[in-house]
């Protein structure tokens, strides 16, 4: 039988769904969690007590199926200066969502076929690979969501979007034709460029 310390990753995380999928009983498992004092932070995610939580990832790992969005994408690619006050994930229609607003996840949601148009994939301060939408996906899911910013924010994130030289235009309004923003887009654009 393999050890669970094999299973446990280099920053002290315990996924359970790896542990039974390598053939350790789910009773050998759990005396293993409660013997190490393991803390549950999510559904079948563990982490040990030396382990400096990593919450970004620990959500990604909660709902792989989500794609870090709007406020946290907008700090992320520093388009906004303000850390967000709610950690703000993308999934598609139809998943059950009423946990993750219920622990406070401010959630949105596209159709499925929508979902990876602009994900990629960004290491957070602790070294671990998390989805985010890139920039131009990022401003179109600005200007989908409008009236859900600041007016402060959404021009500071636009200005600052206009005035980065990795800002890549045709990808922009590419992505603002399938998000059916692309003439709200093309006149903001028309006005700051």
């Amino acid at each position: 039988m393999i050890n669970i310390e094999n299973i446990v990753d280099e920053s002290g995380i315990l996924l359970a769904k790896d542990a039974i999928e390598a053939g350790i009983p789910k009773h050998i498992l759990y005396r293993y969690i409660k013997e190490k004092k393991f803390e549950k932070v999510a559904y079948g995610v563990y982490v040990s007590p030396e382990t400096w939580e990593d919450d970004l990832y620990i959500l990604s790992l909660r709902c792989p199926q989500g794609v870090y969005s709007h406020d946290e994408a907008l700090y992320y690619h520093g388009l906004i200066d303000r850390e967000p006050m709610q950690r703000t994930l993308t999934i598609y229609t139809g998943y059950g969502t009423s946990r993750l607003v219920a622990d406070g996840i401010k959630v949105f949601t596209v159709k499925k076929d929508l979902m990876d148009i602009g994900k990629e994939y960004v290491k957070t301060c602790q070294g671990h690979e998390i989805p985010i939408y890139n920039l131009e996906r990022t401003i179109c899911d600005l200007m989908r969501s409008k009236s859900r910013f600041e007016i402060q924010d959404f021009q500071t994130a636009l200005k600052t979007y206009v005035a980065r030289k990795d800002k890549k235009l045709n990808k922009l309004m590419e992505y603002a034709q399938v998000f059916h923003v692309d003439k709200k887009i093309r006149e903001y654009m028309e006005v700051m460029l």
